[in-house]
């Protein structure tokens, strides 16, 4: 997996290092999570620098929780690197070692034809991915992300506070907040469905997902 330090990505790691349906998990990132498990592996890479790590990326699922904002990457193409380069090499790794399933988190603006540079990236990397020949593929397409961070990202907090207005309404359903840890746990329920081929879950859908999970 990579992003395993972010909103989703931690609580992922947490729900897979608990789960017995996995015997490891191997954590793919710049740094170390902090994290202490059995059945945790932890390789800091280069992500620059994909001939370094990619033959070390194997397994049966290949989970992606990887992503960024323009104020933290410090530019455009920094945010493009995050959430569309380094994403790409990583499912381009796992396809060339045999990952059979590979499940990604977008978003739900996600659109490679969007005007608006996130909403596009996002839609780019949705459609590169479907083109590299996983047996299956999950694609998660949360709204705003519920949860604390590592760091505090202010715009997504003065979202919240709008969007938890606006919902209280009855408008913008489609766009209420999602919390972290019910996004990781509809990718793990999705990424163990059996069935071949692409899903692609919307915000509902991620509910639903995350509702037939194990408790």
């Amino acid at each position: 997996m990579i992003g395993a330090t972010g909103l989703v990505g931690s609580r992922l790691l947490s729900q897979l290092l608990a789960d017995e349906r996995f015997g490891k998990v191997i954590a793919f990132g710049r740094k170390t999570t902090g994290q202490s498990h059995p059945k945790l592996e932890e390789q800091v890479v280069d992500f620059d620098a994909p001939e370094s790590w990619s033959s070390l990326v194997k397994g049966d699922v290949a989970f992606s929780a990887l992503g960024t904002t323009r104020k933290q990457a410090g530019s455009l193409a920094g945010q493009k690197k995050v959430d569309y380069d380094y994403q790409l090499e990583f499912a381009k790794a796992a396809r060339q070692n045999g990952v059979a399933t590979y499940a990604l988190v977008s978003a739900a603006s996600a659109n490679p034809k969007s005007r608006i540079f996130y909403a596009r990236i996002k839609g780019e990397l949705d459609h590169d991915v479907q083109q590299l020949g996983f047996e299956r593929i999950r694609i998660m397409r949360p709204s705003l992300l519920g949860g604390g961070r590592q760091q505090a990202r202010s715009g997504e907090k003065f979202s919240s506070v709008v969007l938890g207005a606006i919902n209280a309404l009855g408008i913008a359903r489609k766009y209420r907040e999602i919390p972290g840890e019910v996004v990781a746990k509809a990718m793990i329920q999705a990424a163990l469905d059996p069935e071949k081929g692409t899903r692609i879950f919307t915000l509902d859908e991620v509910f639903g997902e995350a509702g037939r999970a194990l408790p």
